[in-house]
């Protein structure tokens, strides 16, 4: 059956929008759809230049004809692309466009056919979810992190900068600050989202069982290993692998991974058969490479490899003023789970948790919260029914601290603070407004050992 007569019934049917250009870029063709979706009539869209849509996904030279007028003529088809074109009113459309040329019996280009499929309606629609997502405050922080303080919406700046390559980022901060969450949102941030977030707590296997874990093993190749089994690179392949605690990897792994890093490949254990993965790496750690390497237990070239992009998960003492709204989540989601009315703190304990120096970070002010909501008879959480600890040793001594009248002397002030902070001289620091080499130094002056103050 010859369907020559009926080409433009059946295309002049299509919802889509379809137009065909000649090698020039002039419109010679326009179904009803590209009419209705353009705003102009098909008589006003022939003979004129297809630059009277001003498309956003066209890149075009003008400078001749065919591969000379655009990168459509030179490719000779274009991916589909989501773009904007113009109607006749001046307003955006939002399209979704695929375009392809087409050649005569002796290959010479006679023109394109584009296809344009309106996404206005989805757009309008994605646009009124993220408005009512704002509204009514339904996102649970930046990808699950918790934060309004200056330090946090830096720290989520450079969350996106970083995401938008696939350098590997390495995660340092004290325990309990969230370095998985971050983890978890440079992946859900990048264009590998889609794809595995596959973790591995490197501190909790042995070298043996460490090495199978991250790069598979062959059948036989160990006792016990019944059968191949892949390991994480491989199941995070087009993904992120997350390797957290990442300090506690043993030497022969080092090397193995620093392979990875620059091969791009892994071999199972008991075979040396390489395999391709393309894989983001993420690595965090809460203690510093640098000692480990001057002590000989971390090779010097890995950390060079995986530290291209290092984050810093600021401690909770650093940004106090968001602990009213983590704990808030907190008894959100404890009151959904188990049907509770509690309501919020009290002031009184909200002063108790701020002034508190936080060395367990957001997992501590966690436990302290489910402490709490155990105790609470009623619907606000008072400071009594916080931990006897919060109430006393560690209450409001921070703020005498760090507004000391004069006094104390700094041997008194300096004791003091670490004593507070159970010797940790990063916090003790913090205190008093210094770097921790300062609290070395002074200890070292004064004469001050941990062991006959704590």
């Amino acid at each position: 059956m010859d369907l020559s007569p009926y080409w433009k019934t059946i295309i002049d049917t299509f919802r889509d929008g379809l137009l065909v250009v000649n090698p020039h870029g002039d419109i010679v063709a326009a179904n009803p759809s590209a009419e209705q979706l353009t705003g102009y009539t098909s008589d006003e869209l022939v003979g004129k230049s297809c630059r009277i849509l001003n498309c956003t996904g066209c890149k075009q030279f003008g400078k001749g004809v065919g591969e000379r007028w655009c990168k459509l003529f030179s490719i000779g088809a274009t991916r589909d692309k989501k773009c904007t074109i113009t109607n006749k009113d001046g307003r955006p459309v939002h399209i979704y466009k695929s375009a392809t040329v087409l050649r005569d019996e002796k290959d010479n280009i006679i023109g394109a056919v584009e296809t344009l499929t309106d996404l206005s309606d989805l757009v309008r629609q994605q646009q009124q979810i993220e408005t009512l997502r704002k509204t009514f405050h339904l996102d649970d922080g930046y990808y699950g992190i918790l934060g309004k303080s200056p330090i946090m919406l830096r720290l989520f700046e450079l969350i996106e900068n970083v995401a938008k390559s696939s350098a590997p980022v390495l995660i340092l901060g004290e325990s309990g600050t969230g370095k998985e969450l971050v983890a978890r949102a440079v992946h859900e941030a990048s264009n590998r989202a889609e794809k595995p977030f596959i973790k591995v707590n490197c501190a909790a296997l042995n070298e043996n069982l460490l090495e199978s874990e991250l790069f598979g093993h062959t059948k036989g190749a160990f006792t016990g290993a019944d059968q191949t089994r892949i390991g994480r690179f491989e199941a995070a392949h087009k993904g992120t692998i997350f390797l957290d605690e990442i300090g506690d990897i043993p030497l022969s792994t080092q090397v193995k991974l620093l392979r990875v890093l620059e091969e791009k490949e892994i071999e199972r254990v008991g075979d040396h058969k390489p395999i391709l993965v393309d894989v983001r790496i993420v690595t965090a750690t809460n203690k510093k490479l640098e000692d480990l390497i001057e002590q000989g237990k971390f090779r010097e070239d890995l950390f060079f490899r995986i530290n291209v992009f290092p984050l810093q998960c600021p401690p909770l003492i650093e940004r106090k003023e968001d602990i009213p709204l983590i704990v808030q989540n907190f008894i959100k989601q404890r009151s959904t789970q188990d049907n509770m009315n509690i309501l919020g703190l009290t002031p009184e304990a909200l002063e108790k948790l701020s002034a508190y120096h936080w060395p367990g970070n957001i997992r501590e002010l966690r436990n302290i919260i489910e402490y709490a909501l155990v105790l609470c008879p009623g619907e606000w959480i008072e400071a009594k029914h916080l931990p006897s600890h919060i109430n006393t040793k560690f209450g409001s001594f921070s703020r005498n601290i760090i507004s000391n009248d004069g006094n104390l002397s700094k041997q008194e002030e300096l004791i003091r603070a670490l004593q507070q902070t159970m010797g940790n001289q990063t916090k003790a620091g913090h205190l008093l407004g210094v770097s921790r080499i300062t609290i070395w130094k002074r200890m070292k002056k004064y004469g001050i050992e941990l062991s006959h103050i704590l």
